[in-house]
């Protein structure tokens, strides 16, 4: 039996959902030098990835994005306004959107596999967003590269925690509620046993 496609309506609602999640893990935050704070915001941004999948999740980090342009304090610390896009953490920012299409096209569709979700979230959630953010970091500290990229190690062990959450949760997700992720894994995950028979 061929499940329909999800409604617009749906995908509106699990957008909003996602992008407030985003903006409730940006409570979480860690002070650091430099400018750019450990925060618990690219948790939520992987896990965008993963359950919404390269199409939809970047719309929930552009929500984000925009609601901070429009001023409003949902971004880490309680930061709001145009001037976070032009401040150390502005390529961070630009690298969610970037990160979670690749952890989308990674994660794929069908099955929610652990290794997968790992890897996707680790090249994606932190390898993806370094690429944007070291290098914008740089430019408006004005200092090298090489020592910029050297200093953002630091976020390193935390990133790693957070795709290990990202896949412990997912995984879970999946297994609970095949529906979360719409209908590219709701079919897969169902057990046979509750495949509809004519």
């Amino acid at each position: 039996m061929s499940r329909r496609p999800a409604s617009p309506a749906a995908d509106i609602a699990r957008i909003a959902l996602f992008a407030a999640l985003i903006v409730v893990l940006g409570a979480v935050v860690v002070p650091l030098s430099g400018g750019v704070p450990v925060t618990g915001q690219t948790l939520g941004v992987m896990l965008a990835g993963v359950v919404l999948g390269a199409r939809r999740a970047p719309f929930a980090v552009l929500l984000v994005l925009l609601l901070a342009a429009l001023g409003l304090p949902v971004l880490a610390g309680g930061r709001g306004g145009l001037g976070v896009f032009v401040g150390p953490s502005a390529g961070y920012l630009l690298g969610w959107v970037a990160g979670v299409v690749v952890i989308g096209l990674l994660v794929g569709r069908g099955r929610i596999r652990a290794w997968r979700v790992a890897l996707a979230s680790l090249l994606g959630g932190i390898g993806v967003v370094y690429l944007f953010g070291v290098p914008v970091q740089a430019l408006v500290l004005g200092t090298p590269l090489g020592a910029t990229a050297l200093s953002s190690l630091v976020f390193l062990p935390g990133d790693l925690l957070k795709v290990a959450l990202t896949t412990v949760l997912a995984v879970a997700l999946a297994r609970a509620y095949p529906r979360a992720f719409g209908p590219r894994t709701a079919a897969a995950e169902r057990p046979v046993a509750e495949t509809v028979t004519p």
